[in-house]
Parts: structure tokens; sequence; C-alpha cells
């Protein structure tokens, strides 16, 4: 059996690799039409000219539903494990609702892309990676809580690791892209193609690598519930409450004759 046919193992693996290939395909399409530079866009900026951006909203919108699946799984994994710990159930339980929020956010910049509605895709992107941090600290924190005794301490510190990558590409971006917009102006964050000899480029460089290092902490994450997932199995049970799939045995009476009728539903 391979590593990704073990338990639930596929959920984080295809949330990753379809997440890498929404931002790899819309890139290597806007290039090759020169809808943006080759040089570190943005990402958003790789999913705003058709047709780069119909792939980018489809696929970024199946990246959402991969993502609430994992989250779940996730959210049921955490409470069959500390089922008698009411702190570590409540904020598993605040994990879940905030990493929804996160995949909201994904839906967002799937749909409204940064050159028709400008304010929608910040809000998307706001909570894509902003709420997104917030879950993965509070992940980071339910590790913590249960090491050793349910797993080793080096997921915690993997996790940390990937939690202060996130915060420091976060801080970059948000300082590089204040001083561009003290510079050139709000219309500097929308722009699609750069001069390298112009008034900021060294600031937007900086604030589009710091974005691609953001998504590339985020999707690290993930990959660390690849193990912890390949200890979980799916199954399910079917129960038929009466002969038929549309009457249960309540509602069969007999009749004189000793045959069984229906009754009113």
């Amino acid at each position: 059996m391979w590593w990704f046919q073990q338990g639930l193992s596929f959920l984080p693996s295809a949330l990753v690799i379809c997440s890498s290939a929404s931002f790899v395909f819309p890139y290597v399409i806007g290039v090759l039409l020169y809808h943006v530079d080759p040089l570190v866009p943005y990402i958003s900026d790789t999913g705003a000219m058709p047709p780069e951006r119909c792939l980018f909203g489809i696929m970024l919108s199946f990246v959402s539903f991969l993502g609430m699946a994992t989250m779940y799984v996730r959210y049921k994994q955490v409470s069959a494990l500390n089922p008698e710990e009411p702190k570590m159930l409540r904020l598993n339980k605040a994990g879940l609702v905030i990493g929804m929020v996160s995949c909201l956010g994904i839906c967002i910049i799937a749909n409204f892309q940064k050159n028709v509605i400008r304010f929608m895709h910040s809000l998307g992107a706001f909570l894509t990676f902003g709420i997104g941090i917030i879950y993965i600290l509070v992940q980071t924190i339910i590790s913590y809580k249960m090491q050793p005794q349910i797993h080793g301490k080096d997921i915690f510190w993997i996790r940390l690791t990937i939690l202060l990558w996130c915060t420091v590409s976060t801080v970059s971006m948000s300082i590089s892209s204040f001083i561009l917009l003290n510079l050139n102006g709000i219309d500097s964050l929308w722009k699609q193609h750069w001069d390298p000899q112009e008034k900021g480029y060294v600031f937007h460089i900086i604030s589009t690598i710091s974005e691609w290092s953001l998504a590339s902490s985020v999707l690290s994450f993930f990959l660390t519930f690849i193990r912890d997932f390949q200890k979980i199995s799916l199954h399910t049970e079917t129960s038929l409450l009466g002969p038929n799939l549309y009457y249960t045995q309540e509602q069969l009476l007999p009749d004189d004759q000793g045959m069984p009728i229906t009754g009113s539903i």
C-alpha cells in the first residue's frame, strides 16, 4: 500500500497538490499570453485575466472544498483523541470555525478577481491568509497540548516553525506593501506590469515574494497532517428501518385478512 493510500492521508495531499496547481497553471498561461510579468507576479494577478482566471476560479473552488473536508476530519480526530478535556474540545471547535471562515475566503478570491471587485477580493485574501494563520496558531497550540502522550514533540516543533514562517512572510508583505503604497499610491498594488526602473519596484518584488512565501508556508502546514491522517479510516453503515425504503415497520398494519397494509404518511 502506497503512503497516500493509508487512511485519509489523500485529503491533505490532494489539498496541497490542487492548491499548488491552482497557482502554477494560471501563472504559466498568464506568462505565455503576456498577461503578467514572468518575475514573481502577485498570485492574484495570475487569475485576473481570461482564460486563466476561469481555471483559477474553478480550481480554487475545489481547493476550498478540500480544505473544509480536511479541517473537519482534523476536528473529528482531535475530538476523538481528547474526549474528556473540555478546554481542548472548545479550542478544537474554535479551530474548526476559524478554518471554515478561511475556506470561505478562498471561495471569495475564486469568484471576485482583483480587477473586478477589489474590496471583495481583498476581503477574501484577508480571510484566507489572515484568518488562516490564526487556524495554524490554534492547531499548533493543540499539537503542543497533545504531546507527548498522543504524538511526539517533533511534529509540534515543525508546526511551530511553519507558524513562524507564516508570521515572517506576513510581516514582510505588510511592510513592503505599506512602503509601496506611500511611494506610488493605491494603484501600485493593482498594477500587473512593472518596469524594473520604476520607483518602488524593489518593494513590489519583496511584496510579491513574501506573498508566495506565505502561500507556500500555509501549504507546508497541511503537509504535516498527512502522517496523522494515515491513522484515520472512513467507513459507512446503512440501516434499513423497515421492509422497504419508504415505510418503516411501525407504518405497516395487518388488515382483516392478515395481509399487511400501509398506514397514512
